[in-house]
């Protein structure tokens, strides 16, 4: 396949950053789309030039870092799948494909197509786990009973890679999703509830901080997260978040 792409170029955080444009030949269906960034890169570099900076490691689906914005679309075209197992089949000869960065005011561009996601890390740190007693006495999990649709909720919660596709295709730049996931996947579980009230404020509280939006439920997040997290989770966190503010 013949294309033209359009690639945000931004030399650093403090650089204006624009559009430059990039023909490509010789790209095939099978290809993944990072597949084809790599021949890119790689004719860049043979002719001298920067190659195009963008994040990616595993590239199973899995660490959620390789984050795209393409033709307008937080992991592109294809559903349930993020940007590295979006494939070129997805694309027809001669097409024009814009590749920008996930914009938000809380992912500021680092260079090019990598943004940095550590306000995600923070709310994280901020209440996204279960304290446990390491002192010889622990108990162990297994031995508590979960019931098997809360333990089903609770993995479904627990498969958010953390993108931030679900902030890049919301015109609030709203972190819900992602907070009410990780909110969720304990708060299903008895392990999670110790901890529930001071998890929920203080995970809530570090979002407003880092500058995401709000949630005004147009859904776009859920249609655009590639492990299809559910908008359930926002309205399980909204009443977790109701119940501690009145025990607080």
């Amino acid at each position: 396949m013949n294309l033209t792409l359009k690639i945000w170029r931004q030399k650093n955080a403090n650089d204006k950053g624009k559009m430059v444009d990039y023909p490509i030949s010789g790209i095939e269906p099978d290809m993944s789309f990072l597949e084809m960034l790599d021949v890119l890169n790689e004719e860049l570099i043979n002719k001298g030039e920067e190659p195009v900076a963008f994040d990616h490691d595993c590239r199973e689906g899995i660490c959620g870092m390789c984050s795209l914005y393409i033709n307008g679309e937080a992991h592109g075209p294809d559903r349930g799948v993020t940007t590295c197992q979006l494939h070129m089949r997805m694309f027809n000869d001669g097409d024009t494909i814009y590749i920008e960065p996930f914009r938000a005011a809380a992912f500021p561009v680092v260079k090019d197509l990598v943004v940095d996601r550590s306000a995600f890390d923070r709310i994280q740190h901020a209440g996204g786990f279960v304290s446990v007693n390491t002192s010889g006495n622990t108990i162990d999990a297994n031995s508590i009973p979960v019931n098997k649709h809360d333990a089903d909720d609770a993995f479904d919660a627990a498969t958010c890679i953390g993108c931030g596709a679900c902030v890049a295709s919301c015109k609030n730049s709203s972190a819900m999703l992602f907070v009410g996931a990780k909110v969720s996947q304990f708060a299903l579980l008895p392990q999670g509830q110790v901890e529930a009230t001071d998890r929920v404020m203080n995970m809530v509280k570090q979002m407003d901080e880092e500058g995401f939006g709000n949630c005004t439920n147009t859904g776009a997040c859920e249609v655009e997260c590639p492990k299809g997290i559910s908008l359930e989770n926002i309205a399980r966190m909204n009443r977790e978040y109701l119940k501690a503010s009145f025990k607080g």
